[in-house]
């Protein structure tokens, strides 16, 4: 072997050496500082190969130059890394959570009021995140590191190959373990656990570079035309109803995947869920048995961001994810012009979602997540918090709420796949061969009993005589893989019509003192939901940018669009461009004068998707009502104060 050759592979192990530490000092990183919720092997072993992708594609870019150059490019991106690297882990030492571009664009304005805080999360011992940095520079200054020469453009296009080929057998194993990971952006921490930090902030960079060019073309007259199809759209409150709760404050909870076939449902002779049955049958509330879900990718997140806003989510992806930067007028927002204190109750942790980031968009006060709650083993399930811990525990905050409050809460126990722990239910499962839909009947009756114990505490404290509280399912608990067993739970075929039918969810508004509550059958969509509780508290909504409809007014509107193009009205139900009779459930052949209602519905969309991707309510400022500045609202619990 010549001496040439030899210095190449000198050089060429030299810097895989410089590879693998990299690699390496990324894992180690990811086992000490971050809590990424490793569930099994396959997630265990993404954690571990993800930051080779990255780092063979950035340290494989030097080899396309030459001598010092080369070495130089190999530091930088080393040191840039290793800065991206050391960054997240302070901010998440702070936040719990990860670096955005969003984050990154907004560090001079709050670069002053974090600087101290940094500085107290700083440790010695973090040069460890650098030693490698500062050997390779020793290495390359001492001319130690040898360039690799021989043919270095055809290796640097090898290893770069070989770091894509490595990413997408990343992807593909993550997208096994948690489809759609990409599309639905469903959380940072989930991004980061199975892409890597270096991925996740790429991914990051381009959805966000989507998001600006979108809104830098649109401009102050954008907004006229919705303005105008809105005032076409106004509906008149109910004078009956009009000011009923004014002054009182409003407990919203999302029920998670309450579907409402399961109300008044029984199941070997008992109730599936007695107390929410009791509802029913008291004058003091308004139950809505034909709502439906109008959630897209967004699930959970998408059904609190259309009661909050009264706009439809996006079509893909997560509003609240891809969209949390923009200008909203929601529900929080609205009141705090009228006196009222706000706050959501999760037991998850806060970046679930970007709830951290999209409250503040929306003008949360106070954020009580995981952090504030005793997250054992036996009181944890599924995402979070089982329901009755989570309500129990939450009680102490919500009394110190300065009154009147509008509160959320967002319950975790009824979710998929539904199976509870023994010693929280004696409720018996349903008998089909399906145990999903079994533990649905379980996982259902658990959360009836955290709601009527949420009540009785409710009274207790005094806060029941004296609130509004609105229950809601938030989407669709059994999918259409499950419907061989539905058909045996509803006793008839499941078809695209029926389907569709099932995903209405449960509406309960309960007004303590109100005597004229009772079921109502109007056909209505969770965007209709927003209005009817402002109408309640005596608060016009003309003002606003709202696709809601008051579920109590006489005016009311009875188009349904869903996310995905399809509608229902009380005459007809579309689905994949099919009318089928709502009384007969079969299709209709002669379709021409309902095309004119799909048009209808297809138009409230699109006004909406306009309002959302060019971000155009910052042109629209309501009376009375104060913009939201997001850098008025951290949600940092008490203890990471000191």
């Amino acid at each position: 072997m010549n001496l040439s050759n030899r210095a190449a592979k000198n050089s060429l192990f030299l810097f895989f050496l410089v590879v693998a530490i990299f690699w390496l000092k990324t894992y180690v990183t990811y086992q000490i500082e971050f809590k990424l919720g490793i569930d099994n092997y396959l997630q265990e072993f993404l954690l571990f190969l993800n930051p080779l992708s990255s780092t063979l594609i950035f340290f494989g870019l030097a080899l396309f130059f030459k001598g010092r150059i080369q070495s130089i490019i190999l530091a930088a991106m080393n040191i840039v890394l290793s800065i991206l690297l050391y960054a997240n882990v302070v901010y998440y030492r702070f936040f719990n959570d990860f670096i955005t571009v969003p984050v990154i664009m907004q560090t001079k304005t709050n670069a002053g009021q974090l600087r101290d805080s940094a500085l107290t999360l700083m440790s010695p011992l973090d040069i460890f995140y650098f030693i490698d940095t500062i050997l390779l520079i020793i290495l390359i200054t001492k001319r130690w590191y040898k360039p690799v020469h021989m043919g270095s453009k055809k290796k640097g296009t090898l290893i770069v190959a070989a770091g894509l080929i490595v990413f997408f057998i990343n992807l593909g194993l993550a997208e096994k373990d948690r489809p759609d990971l990409l599309t639905r952006s469903f959380d940072r921490v989930y991004l980061v656990k199975y892409l890597g930090i270096y991925n996740f902030t790429f991914h990051d960079a381009v959805q966000n570079s989507k998001y600006l060019s979108e809104r830098a073309l649109a401009d102050s007259t954008d907004i006229t035309e919705v303005e105008n199809y809105m005032k076409s759209q106004q509906t008149s409150p109910n004078p009956k109803y009009f000011g009923k709760a004014e002054g009182m404050n409003v407990i919203y909870v999302s029920m998670e995947s309450l579907q409402t076939f399961i109300i008044d449902y029984e199941l070997n002779g008992q109730e599936v869920t007695p107390f929410l049955n009791s509802l029913i049958k008291d004058d003091q509330t308004f139950y809505f048995d034909h709502i439906y879900n109008q959630t897209g990718q967004g699930k959970t997140s998408d059904a609190e961001f259309i009661m909050d806003n009264s706009l439809f989510p996006m079509a893909q992806g997560a509003v609240y994810v891809n969209k949390a930067q923009n200008t909203y007028q929601a529900t929080p927002a609205i009141l705090q012009s009228y006196g009222y204190t706000s706050a959501s109750f999760h037991g998850n942790y806060k970046t679930f979602w970007n709830r951290n980031e999209m409250y503040k968009s929306m003008g949360y006060n106070e954020f009580f997540d995981a952090e504030y709650y005793e997250m054992t083993d036996e009181n944890t399930k599924n995402y979070g918090m089982k329901d009755k811990p989570f309500f129990k525990e939450s009680m102490p905050y919500l009394k110190r709420l300065p009154e009147p409050f509008y509160a959320k809460f967002i319950t975790l126990s009824n979710h998929f796949p539904f199976k509870m722990d023994e010693w929280d239910t004696d409720f018996p499962l349903a008998e089909t061969e399906n145990d999903v839909v079994n533990q649905y009947f379980q996982s259902a009756n658990y959360m009836d009993e955290a709601l009527e114990q949420f009540f009785a505490d409710l009274e207790a404290s005094g806060l029941y005589e004296r609130s509004v509280i609105v229950l809601y399912g938030d989407h669709y608990g059994i999918s259409e893989n499950h419907n061989e067993a539905m058909e045996e739970i509803i006793g008839k075929e499941i078809t695209p019509f029926e389907y569709t039918q099932l995903q209405r969810v449960p509406v309960f508004i309960h007004i303590p003192g109100e005597t004229g509550g009772e079921p109502k059958q109007t056909l209505g969509g969770q965007v209709d939901v927003r209005s009817t509780v402002l109408h309640l508290l005596g608060i016009d909504t003309r003002e606003y940018i709202d696709f809601g409809s008051d579920l109590l007014s006489d005016e009311h509107r009875e188009i349904i669009p869903f996310r995905n193009g399809d509608f229902t009205s009380p005459q007809v139900t579309m689905i994949n461009e099919k009318f089928y009779d709502n009384t007969t459930g079969e299709i209709i052949e002669d379709t021409g004068k309902y095309s004119s209602i799909a048009d209808k519905a297809r138009k409230q969309l699109e006004m909406s998707d306009q309002i959302l991707y060019k971000d155009l309510l910052r042109f629209h400022t309501p009376k009375r009502f104060t913009p939201i500045n997001r850098d008025n609202y951290q949600y940092v619990h008490p203890d990471h104060n000191d």
